[in-house]
């Protein structure tokens, strides 16, 4: 069966952080994420998960904000951009959304970014995509991320 993407996708990011508002979804992150992101804050780890994440089912997902968003969604931007988790850095080349050509075009009602900039070929997107996999597959605690690092 043919991929839909096989001669690729356009994309851009317009950092308008659509992305970030849908409620119900959640951002899974590794533990090296969490490190991340608790450095860029200037915060321990600790303080990182209090704030703004917590573990569920063997991984670390983030917290929403009081509206169901994203909590790094401030002013209609996402304030943790150049930390931001793999998962987001993967949007919109996620699994559902290259199930169809359909789907796709389903993204646009919200995005402004898709069939617009950038032209990704398709071992980009498969990059993408196994990216998507390998982060999926850590279920390490941060706690046993800071006691290998120590």
């Amino acid at each position: 069966m043919s991929k839909f993407y096989k001669n690729g996708l356009y994309f851009e990011c317009t950092v308008c952080g659509e992305c970030c508002r849908h409620s119900g979804g959640k951002v899974e992150i590794t533990p090296i994420e969490a490190l991340i992101i608790a450095s860029a804050l200037d915060i321990s780890p600790e303080e990182f998960l209090r704030e703004y994440g917590h573990q569920e089912n063997g991984s670390i997902e983030l917290n929403d904000n009081e509206d169901g968003h994203c909590i790094f969604l401030l002013e209609n931007r996402c304030s943790i951009y150049d930390s931001r988790p793999s998962q987001c850095r993967n949007f919109p080349f996620w699994p559902e959304n290259l199930k169809s050509h359909y789907r796709w075009k389903q993204l646009r009602s919200f995005c402004p970014g898709i069939d617009q900039g950038e032209l990704y070929f398709l071992e980009i997107i498969r990059q993408k995509l196994s990216s998507q996999k390998k982060s999926k597959n850590q279920s390490i605690s941060l706690d046993r991320v800071k006691a290998d690092a120590d």
